[in-house]
């Protein structure tokens, strides 16, 4: 691929026409090579370096190039001085393994937001996450990012409708304001959790066809709303933590 195609790789319809994705600095390439070790389809990537990275140790095909070249090609204002070049992988389609718990984020636009929520289901383990239409690209550089090397380890599938869900999974609870308390057992006996943008939540018609159980995370209610990533952090972690004590 030309340097002039891996830097259109920023704008999703490029990163789609083209089937690859970047993945920059140092610490995302270590974890990129430590996702390779177990999944052979990162193995495919090629490295971008300058001077300063130029004898970095890799079995990966790699192409030395300027500063003012990395300049061009990063994303960040101070580029280190290493990138990836990704074949995106194949869309993930399967049915969940068995004990694994679904996040669905419908209308996730912050790709910040996304790569926490992909940082903390990486981190609990066991977890997917599912992106309805109008959500962030997932490869988007900034989500990558802050993902801190998630995305090479969390299934995620894009573009999956809400009204698909009630055929792949028997119970879904909702996180709304007003739901029982996330504190009560019931709370983990489900298949999939589904979260609404921060603007407009999910639409009320959506929440009653999909029979959805509402919870939410009990607060003050001094302001309006948690961050979406926050409250999946917070969902996430007590679907993981020791049962409560009676």
């Amino acid at each position: 691929m030309k340097l002039e195609d891996i830097r259109k790789l920023h704008q999703k319809k490029y990163r789609q026409s083209l089937g690859h994705f970047l993945v920059e600095g140092e610490h995302l390439v270590l974890e990129l090579e430590k996702a390779a070790a177990a999944n052979p389809h990162w193995r495919q990537a090629r490295l971008l370096v300058t001077s300063t990275y130029q004898d970095w140790p890799s079995r990966w095909p790699r192409q030395l190039i300027s500063d003012r070249q990395m300049a061009q090609l990063a994303d960040t204002k101070t580029p280190q001085g290493i990138l990836a070049v990704v074949p995106l992988p194949a869309p993930v389609t399967s049915q969940p393994v068995a004990g694994e718990k679904t996040v669905y984020l419908h209308e996730a636009q912050d790709p910040g937001n996304l790569g926490t929520i992909l940082r903390t289901l990486a981190w609990f383990g066991g977890m997917r996450c599912l992106l309805s239409p109008g959500s962030v690209d997932p490869y988007n550089p900034k989500v990558v990012r802050a993902s801190m090397g998630a995305i090479f380890h969390v299934p995620v599938e894009t573009d999956v409708s809400l009204d698909t869900l009630a055929s792949r999974y028997p119970r879904i609870a909702c996180l709304d304001i007003g739901g029982e308390t996330i504190a009560r057992p019931g709370f983990r006996d489900h298949d999939c959790y589904l979260f609404g943008n921060e603007a407009r939540g999910v639409p009320a018609e959506a929440l009653s066809s999909l029979s959805a159980r509402r919870f939410t995370i009990p607060g003050a209610a001094a302001i309006e709303s948690l961050n979406l990533a926050s409250a999946v952090n917070m969902a996430v972690y007590e679907l993981n933590r020791g049962s409560p004590s009676a």
